[in-house]
């Protein structure tokens, strides 16, 4: 999953994506460090290639974490992205102005992007 801090939607996946790991165990689900795919780790790269399925989740339409996986030559099962769920990307910061971020997570959003995950691991 590919999270950053500037944007509910960067929390958003973190926390769905980490409530669905927790639902499912360890055993059937796990999230790898994305950013050691473009560092050239090799133990990121194997252990990540040795998964069964990769699902990629992305807060929003630059799907970094896909197009970091797929330049790391791995192959994706599903690809989800937040707005395509209808999550719309509010940014933290207007200018130099700090939004109130939590009028901009709703547990509604959480909720459905983790079922999300939940749908592509059973479908995959």
């Amino acid at each position: 999953m590919c999270f950053g801090g500037l944007s509910n939607t960067g929390y958003i996946t973190a926390l769905a994506a980490m409530e669905a790991v927790r639902t499912v165990g360890l055993k059937k689900a796990a999230i790898f460090c994305l950013a050691g795919l473009p560092a050239g780790l090799t133990s990121v790269k194997e252990r990540a290639g040795a998964a069964q399925r990769i699902i990629t989740v992305d807060g929003c339409a630059n799907n970094c974490a896909r197009k970091m996986v797929e330049a790391a030559g791995l192959h994706i099962t599903r690809a989800i992205t937040l707005e395509d769920l209808g999550v719309k990307k509010v940014p933290f910061f207007q200018g130099r102005e700090l939004s109130d971020p939590d009028k901009c997570i709703s547990d509604d959003d959480v909720s459905r992007v983790r079922l999300a995950i939940l749908r592509a691991l059973e479908a995959t």
